[in-house]
């Protein structure tokens, strides 16, 4: 399908329509999962111990298999671990976090920094990195950051791009009206979504122009993109979609989307070295190529389940075994 025969296509009621109920059907299979409410359980501010750990993660799979890398690992060297897996956005888990709910979830370095400090302007890894410390407040610490990367980006197909003559983001500015855009709820939002698009950008995403779809960039995203019911998408770099499909990543000359490099987030009351140092032994082995590889091993063909993708990958660094 051509661009202009999407661009026509999108703007039809009976398209939009059909996105909705992708949504909706995506929600509801996330609202009848079999843990609905991992955070049912209550809190655990009272837990001390630093020898036990409850690790959570963002919904979508790169994020449950890089928790449970973190909790392999952590078993491995004599912690107590226990999971509370796709907990739903950052507005859900660091709240999560702040009242021991969980005590502990990789992140990501710039919209963690962005969703502590709306005000932050920094968008180098070193400088991101750099402004964390001031934001976290007294109730959350950080470990060292991994080297590897997973971050948001303006994607379009390889016909969109070819016959608009796409390169980087402000190259759709002057068809903003036209323009759908699919990507999470909280995009909408935050600085480095949509408000941040329309500022560096002049991309000026109306509000019924945008379709929100909460799988984070995964299936239900790409399918809108890779279909023509969408004309963009926020898709993170890593996903292994992006090479299966020949999607075009935009480039972002104006660091819209800042460096975000995967952290460990964790309660201030369960700092410890020993949890400091096999953390930092396991974040240093996460390298964006790594991502990649595992993404591919569980949103790909294999369709390997996140915990087994996890404990492979441990075994295979060697983190099976106590950090000495």
């Amino acid at each position: 399908m051509t661009t202009s025969r999407i661009l026509r296509a999108i703007s039809a009621p009976r398209t939009v329509a059909a996105v909705a109920a992708l949504t909706l059907s995506v929600t509801a299979l996330t609202a009848c999962g079999g843990n609905s409410d991992p955070l049912s359980s209550g809190g655990g501010e009272s837990n001390t111990d630093t020898n036990s750990i409850i690790i959570g993660s963002a919904n979508f799979p790169e994020s449950e298999t890089v928790a449970n890398i973190y909790a392999e690992a952590l078993r491995a060297n004599g912690f107590e671990v226990s999971t509370k897996l796709n907990i739903g956005s950052r507005e859900a888990y660091i709240p999560a976090v702040r009242d021991g709910s969980i005590d502990m979830i990789p992140d990501y370095t710039g919209n963690l920094l962005q969703y502590l400090d709306e005000s932050a302007t920094a968008t180098s890894s070193e400088d991101v990195l750099a402004a964390l410390p001031a934001a976290l407040g007294d109730d959350l610490a950080v470990t060292a950051q991994a080297p590897g990367e997973d971050k948001d980006a303006v994607v379009v197909t390889r016909a969109t791009a070819t016959e608009r003559n796409l390169t980087t983001i402000g190259d759709l500015a002057q068809f903003s009206s036209e323009v759908t855009l699919a990507g999470t709820p909280e995009f909408q939002e935050r600085v480095g979504g949509l408000p941040g698009l329309k500022t560096k950008y002049n991309l000026d995403i109306s509000a019924g122009n945008f379709i929100p779809i909460s799988d984070g960039g995964g299936p239900a995203t790409v399918e809108a993109l890779v279909s023509g019911q969408v004309v963009a998408a926020d898709i993170f770099t890593t996903s292994p979609a992006i090479a299966q499909n020949d999607l075009v990543v935009l480039e972002d000359p104006e660091n819209n989307f800042a460096a975000q490099n995967i952290i460990p987030v964790l309660r201030t009351a369960k700092q410890s070295d020993k949890l400091t140092q096999v953390l930092d032994a396991v974040s240093a082995q996460i390298t964006t190529e790594e991502l990649i590889a595992l993404n591919t091993s569980v949103s790909g063909d294999e369709k390997v389940e996140p915990a087994a993708a996890a404990a492979a990958w441990v075994k295979d660094k060697g983190l099976d075994q106590p950090v000495s």
